[in-house]
């Protein structure tokens, strides 16, 4: 019986190929002379078995990132730069995501009297997004430099998980676009009755009439139907500072704001979620060219180690 080799599998057989080793380790030097010791050492077999006219060979396998550098051809060369260029792409929208749900977020804030909590989940998303695509980022790039097949479906997968979300958070804005004008009709009312009681409601109702150049929920007669209330708000009317005897805002005033709060206000959010739907779709057609140069980068990758 003879004595196995120091590394890999032994395997003896009849025919063309007498010995095999399998590497499953990256090469290293160590692996390279030994590997060196077990050639020469068949060659000295092949001497003394001439006569049975056996062959030896040597099998080294290392599916590692460096051998298949080697390998990858011009075309997933070209793939695995492009990559590297997309996730730097990747970041900046993932910045944009975070800038908008920011700003989205800043703004229902601002409001968040005329509105219920189910609308601050799409804002919250949208800042989620943005944070984990910086992630996802260092997935692909350190996948595309190192050729790591791992990491690259690891980045591939994310990022379809990244666009399935957005497809989620895009149907839920479409949705609650159809319901703001009803919540937002409802908690007007509700807050109207308490401009005078509350000085947060009275300021958050002044600087949405100022900024929308509205005035009560559905127009003016909104503020003169309340029974505690003595008139119409100042911020119904333009700046009067200055003006002569301008010392309240009648239904008679020039300058009074002829449009309601609520058509005003659910206008201002249509368009808003139009834009960002705009966004989103431009956002949806980047992440799904990145998930075909991953895959398409995982699968040269996963052939190379295949052929080697």
């Amino acid at each position: 019986m003879r004595a196995a080799p120091p590394i890999g599998t032994y395997r003896s057989c009849e025919g063309d190929f007498f010995f095999v080793t399998f590497f499953t380790l990256p090469i290293t030097r160590s692996i390279v002379r030994d590997s060196l010791l077990i050639a020469d050492r068949l060659r000295a077999r092949a001497r003394e078995d001439s006569r049975e006219n056996r062959a030896y060979v040597i099998v080294a396998t290392a599916p590692s990132a460096s051998m298949a550098t080697l390998k990858l051809g011009l075309a997933p060369k070209t793939i695995k730069y492009l990559m590297f260029a997309f996730n730097l792409l990747f970041v900046i929208t993932g910045i944009v995501l975070l800038s908008i749900g920011v700003v989205i977020h800043g703004v229902y804030h601002e409001y968040q009297h005329f509105l219920d909590n189910s609308f601050f989940s799409v804002p919250s998303l949208l800042v989620a997004l943005g944070s984990i695509i910086f992630i996802i980022a260092f997935f692909g790039c350190c996948g595309a430099i190192r050729e790591s097949y791992c990491m690259v479906v690891t980045f591939c997968t994310l990022l379809a998980a990244i666009l399935l979300l957005e497809v989620i958070g895009g149907t839920m804005g479409y949705v609650m676009r159809a319901r703001v004008a009803t919540v937002t009709q409802s908690k007007m009312v509700e807050t109207m009755s308490k401009y005078n009681d509350s000085q947060e409601i009275q300021f958050v109702w002044d600087n949405l009439q100022r900024d929308f150049k509205c005035c009560g929920t559905v127009n003016a007669t909104d503020w003169i139907n309340q029974p505690n209330l003595s008139g119409i708000p100042m911020s119904c009317c333009d700046d009067t500072i200055g003006a002569v005897n301008a010392t309240q805002c009648t239904l008679t005033s020039p300058s009074l704001h002829d449009v309601g709060c609520m058509d005003a206000f659910a206008r201002f959010a249509e368009k808003h979620a139009s834009k960002i739907a705009g966004v989103g779709l431009g956002l949806g057609v980047i992440q799904l060219l990145g998930i075909f140069l991953s895959s398409y980068l995982a699968r040269s990758i996963r052939t190379c180690y295949q052929t080697m």
